[in-house]
């Protein structure tokens, strides 16, 4: 027989535990933007990393890379909760324009140049002034990222060393692209770019590229990590991005950071403060 009082007792029940059960999920699918360089997610050093802090903390982080100067207007608009990039110079600036918290660095690696393996410019060896300025004078092919990115503008900065900046050579091109199509572009030219060693170890399509210029000092990679000001955006999720920051420069977000390799080769090396 049909109780009409039953079925109303009997959804309200049900209604009243589907909503328990989203509001637990809610709880825990608890995520963050992370604007980002093209050469952390690249190399494959965030496959390795999010993971691990996911496990950890419960929280997704969805990463968006472009170069860093992309990665900060991103940030500066708002669209992202922590910035992880790579210009100290600009992020420092982005700090003091209040567009983000405190800067703590996190790992470092180095830039190195790459080249045709013959090497017909003869840049080989430590110093990227001289070997820019070879380039510039027998004018090779030579890729510039030309995105704005950290790996951009420490390119600028030691063509600005080496004393031509508006004078580059006729084999220099701008590709406005991330780090993979660019050594992409010069696998299939035979050209000279500036990389960071990451993306080059985790990189497929070597051709006849090799590394010819590393160890300078000056090739130097420094990453730091930022959450975005909430007082700029309110929205922004400061609780959970201040949780990645504080895992990543942890004891246990360093070491992560450290066991990434490829090849037996260290990637990236944490600096972070102790």
């Amino acid at each position: 027989m049909w109780n009409g009082a039953f079925f109303p007792r009997r959804f309200r029940a049900l209604a009243v535990a589907a909503g328990l059960v989203w509001c637990s999920a809610a709880l825990h699918a608890q995520s963050i933007v992370m604007s980002s360089t093209t050469s952390t997610e690249q190399s494959g050093l965030f496959s390795h990393l999010l993971p691990a802090f996911k496990k950890a903390s419960g929280i997704d982080v969805k990463v968006v890379a472009l170069g860093t100067g992309q990665a900060l207007d991103m940030a500066r608009r708002g669209d992202a909760d922590v910035v992880f990039v790579h210009d100290q110079a600009a992020e420092e600036k982005f700090v003091a324009d209040g567009f983000g918290l405190k800067r703590l660095p996190v790992m470092y690696n180095d830039f190195v140049l790459i080249g045709p393996k013959a090497d017909p410019a003869a840049t080989k060896g430590r110093d990227i002034v001289a070997a820019l300025a070879k380039l510039a004078s027998a004018n090779a092919a030579f890729v510039s990222r030309g995105d704005k990115s950290g790996t951009h503008a420490a390119e600028l900065r030691f063509w600005k060393m080496a004393h031509l900046d508006a004078a580059r050579g006729a084999g220099y091109r701008e590709c406005g692209c991330g780090m993979g199509p660019a050594l992409n572009i010069a696998a299939s030219q035979g050209a000279y770019v500036l990389a960071d060693r990451g993306t080059w170890l985790n990189f497929k399509n070597r051709a006849d590229l090799a590394i010819l210029v590393e160890g300078d000092q000056r090739l130097f990679n420094q990453y730091g990590v930022m959450v975005v000001n909430p007082a700029r955006h309110p929205h922004v999720k400061q609780t959970e991005a201040q949780k990645f920051v504080d895992w990543v420069t942890s004891a246990a977000g360093q070491v992560s950071i450290a066991e990434y390799k490829i090849g037996g080769e260290q990637l990236f090396f944490p600096n972070a403060p102790k």
